[in-house]
């Protein structure tokens, strides 16, 4: 519950330059990703994940001629009854520490009933570790959302300085934090037509030890510093975030590990099929726990008309550190991270793709490391938890 007294807490990001550490862009973007094989077992989505080779083949991820990334889901398919429908996951080689921002450019998210599209982190051993959902939304809403996912005793401060309204402060809510601290977007244009409409926009993710910040901009309020083009940017100089969580009420280094990030759309599951979610942008009867109405009139047989919106095309996505990236290798069930080395001229400097879990993360490249912050990090193991990452 919010404090009665209309006190507003510091929620400032950490006053820093951030050095470009990875640029997913043009024709390399997709190298530095692993594509997931399987099937939706984190949200119960209706979808098959293929690999990369199926992806290509079928036109789901691919650089088109202007070079910028789509991943889109099958719209072309007939699917039978009892039969999930294709799509993409994508989780980079790489996770980056505290320290990290996150910036995503979309001209295009996927949008429409029984859709659900996110761009998000996840640590080494998913659910825990935390997960930073930076851009979500669902069927035919209008904003967009971000959610914060940690173990028990991460909280959202009241009062914070933000311009997106709270909706549920706990970020353990739901069985392991499945529902999280949710910030729903105020800002227009932030998802669906109004977004894809109106030039689309850009995410930024401050992911650091004062806390975890998450702005966005339509096409013409995005910062000098992150339209230029360059090599560093400074969150200190964006004004205040869409979404705040100081490390006040939730200890970043305590709960959140090194996170690697995940694009995906899925279909229905746990958010776009609760039948109350569904019903209010897609009509429909309300639907029962043994009748899934969000399949049915979408998912089955030829598909809804919708799913030729179900498609990102993106820009770029870019990360900017005090530390370098860092790669995972998986000994005796355990993963491990080590030090990889970053590049900030190459875009998609790690190259290959294979196949991924959301549990286990990807294989990747091991390097030396390339600043003096990420050689003052250390790791740690317990039993319990897995890893508890602190910075320095």
């Amino acid at each position: 519950m919010r404090s009665i007294y209309p006190v507003l807490l510091a929620a400032s990001p950490a006053l820093a330059a951030y050095n470009l550490v990875k640029n997913f862009s043009g024709t390399n973007f997709f190298n530095g990703w692993d594509f997931v094989d399987g099937f939706d077992n984190t949200t119960n989505g209706h979808v098959n994940y293929v690999p990369q080779a199926n992806a290509t083949a079928d036109h789901l991820a691919f650089v088109n001629d202007a070079g910028h990334a789509i991943i889109r889901l099958d719209n072309t398919s007939f699917v039978p009854f009892n039969f999930k429908r294709n799509s993409v996951k994508i989780v980079t080689h790489d996770f980056f520490p505290i320290g990290s921002v996150f910036l995503f450019d979309a001209l295009h998210l996927p949008f429409g009933c029984s859709v659900w599209p996110s761009f998000w982190t996840m640590g080494p051993n998913w659910p825990h570790g935390g997960e930073i959902d930076i851009m979500e939304g669902v069927n035919k809403m209008t904003n967009d959302q971000m959610t914060l996912h940690a173990d028990s005793g991460c909280v959202q401060a009241p009062n914070v300085q933000q311009l997106g309204t709270t909706n549920g402060a706990d970020c353990s809510a739901g069985a392991n934090s499945s529902i999280g601290c949710t910030v729903v977007e105020t800002q227009p244009n932030s998802f669906g037509d109004g977004f894809n409409s109106h030039g689309g926009g850009v995410w930024a993710a401050q992911f650091d030890t004062s806390g975890i910040f998450i702005w966005f901009w339509n096409r013409s309020t995005i910062p000098a510093d992150v339209s230029a083009n360059g090599n560093s940017v400074d969150p200190s100089t964006w004004g205040t975030p869409s979404g705040a969580w100081p490390a006040s009420s939730c200890n970043v280094s305590q709960f959140f590990t090194p996170q690697q990030l995940v694009i995906d759309i899925t279909l229905c599951g746990d958010f776009a099929g609760q039948p109350n979610i569904y019903q209010q942008t897609c009509g429909g009867p309300l639907g029962n726990s043994t009748v899934d109405i969000c399949y049915i009139d979408n998912v089955i047989n030829n598909g809804t008309s919708d799913y030729a919106n179900a498609f990102f095309e993106i820009q770029y996505v870019k990360v900017f550190s005090t530390s370098a990236a860092l790669a995972p290798s998986v000994s005796g069930g355990s993963t491990v991270l080590a030090s990889d080395t970053a590049s900030a001229t190459s875009p998609g400097s790690t190259g290959g793709s294979g196949s991924d879990t959301k549990q286990n993360g990807a294989l990747g490249d091991e390097g030396a490391l390339t600043s003096v912050r990420a050689a003052l990090a250390m790791w740690g193991a317990t039993i319990c938890a897995g890893f508890i990452w602190a910075l320095l």
